[in-house]
């Protein structure tokens, strides 16, 4: 058989790691869209690699999800028993 250049196809190896395929949509947060991305790396990795790059992104999520508790909110309205004066 030959490709369509009439040169020998590539033998596939079946061991060797195969894109996972998994769709990532842009969240339109920097961060976190470059921490989504990051998932592709695992795709040229064999399954005992993807862990450190699952982490690895899991802590860059958990670092945005932080960020965003961190900021400050509007004070909150006083209460009835708010004894100030």
């Amino acid at each position: 058989m030959s490709d369509s250049d009439g040169g020998p196809l590539p033998v596939l190896d079946p061991a060797a790691p195969r894109p996972l395929g998994v769709m990532r949509t842009p969240t339109g947060n920097a961060q976190v869209d470059a921490d989504l991305e990051r998932l592709g790396d695992a795709d040229h990795l064999p399954a005992d690699g993807h862990i450190e790059v699952y982490e690895d992104v899991h802590r860059g999520l958990r670092e945005a999800l932080d960020a965003l508790d961190a900021r400050p909110g509007p004070p909150a309205p006083p209460t009835q028993y708010d004894r100030r004066s």
